[in-house]
């Protein structure tokens, strides 16, 4: 059967090769997570880059930059970088104190009277990089909520990242280097050598920082649904979908594709929550399936198209990550790894609601009027 993506057919879209040679493990079990994630930094021998929405001084925070602290003292390079605006709650006294202890801190796209509307603009990255040779990328935020430590609800919220070996990883620094020279305003100095083969899969690096590079991710974005002929998973935390994005999908399903959209039950942006139920009618009505996560927050930015090309990353299905949003993702073409992302989102839907028309037609009013309200600023959610 012919392949429905190729890696010719993207690099020629994406305009950017794939990185050969890297090594992918998935994760999506959050505690598990943060406990791989900190012994891969503590393995770090000779730097570590770091660049988040939201880094709190909360138990996670604490915890990390003890770890941080300590490879610091170490001898190893560490440089943080985190969202002015995403982190805005975490004192300066935070920040001081780990550049007292040899860290290099900077602040990404800080206020400026002279450009408050740039404000809105965010650094929504989540990554990590590990002396040039390993890497994380997907929507974990340094914070308690996404590790399920002090929050009222038991579980944490739920999430998907990866972590790279390979020449992926060597790849993503040119991504960091060039933000930490724009915030920060100093070159990154560390010693950088090349990392060997550490798999066979090919990954690509998804990052946009500017309005070029979002053109270049929703670009993808469209092409990965418009060439996809049998199946099309797509979990996101914040869905806000402009016509063309509607349209697609509709597209997609008329041609014979099976279209799956999984987002939340309950969301830490009900005004985000709200807007996207103003669009389920006619999704429903087109014959997109809608599931509805029950349980924890629902946080996961995951996409597979006929089960052979995945994308995982930070960036939602909502007008902010696509036009907006700094955005840090990997896009994974391989049959063995979207066969695990499948298991995963179908694992999901055991936990989650369809969303069937009946039902739908039959919620009450006040949700409409939100629905309609909310869904006027969608734009800007």
């Amino acid at each position: 059967m012919e392949m429905t993506f190729t890696r010719e057919g993207i690099e020629k879209l994406y305009g950017s090769p794939f990185a050969g040679g890297n090594s992918v493990e998935l994760l999506w079990r959050d505690r598990e997570a943060f406990e791989r994630i900190f012994n891969v930094i503590r393995d770090a021998k000779e730097f570590i880059c770091l660049e988040f929405y939201i880094f709190r001084n909360d138990d996670t925070g604490a915890e990390l930059s003890e770890i941080l602290k300590e490879k610091a003292k170490e001898g190893v390079g560490v440089y943080l970088l985190y969202d002015h605006l995403g982190s805005f709650g975490t004192p300066s006294s935070f920040w001081e104190e780990l550049k007292k202890s040899g860290i290099k801190v900077s602040a990404s796209h800080p206020f400026r009277l002279t450009s408050p509307i740039g404000y809105m603009h965010r650094d929504h990255r989540k990554l990590i990089i590990v002396d040039g040779s390993t890497a994380f990328i997907g929507g974990i935020n340094i914070a308690n909520e996404y590790r399920g430590i002090h929050i009222r609800r038991k579980e944490p919220w739920r999430d998907t990242g990866i972590i790279i070996k390979g020449p992926s990883a060597f790849g993503l620094l040119k991504t960091f280097k060039a933000a930490w020279q724009t915030w920060a305003g100093k070159p990154f100095t560390e010693e950088l050598r090349e990392p060997g083969h550490y798999g066979e899969l090919p990954v690509m690096a998804i990052f946009a920082h500017s309005n070029r590079g979002r053109r270049k991710m929703r670009r993808l974005l469209y092409y990965s649904i418009n060439h996809a002929k049998k199946d099309i998973c797509l979990t996101t935390a914040y869905f806000t979908p402009g016509r063309r994005m509607i349209e697609t999908l509709e597209a997609a399903v008329k041609r014979g594709a099976r279209v799956r959209l999984l987002v939340p039950g309950i969301s830490d942006v009900p005004a985000a929550y709200h807007a996207a139920r103003a669009f389920f009618g006619r999704l429903l009505k087109a014959g997109v399936e809608i599931y509805s996560y029950q349980g924890q927050i629902l946080h996961a930015k995951a996409y597979v198209f006929d089960g052979l090309w995945s994308i995982v990353g930070s960036a939602n299905l909502d007008f902010q990550s696509l036009r907006w949003n700094d955005e840090g993702n990997a896009g994974i073409l391989d049959e063995g790894f979207g066969k695990q992302m499948i298991e995963i989102f179908d694992a999901d839907l055991k936990h989650s609601n369809p969303v069937d028309m009946e039902s739908w037609k039959r919620r009450p009013f006040s949700d409409k009027l939100k629905e309609r309200f909310f869904s006027l600023f969608r734009k800007r959610l």
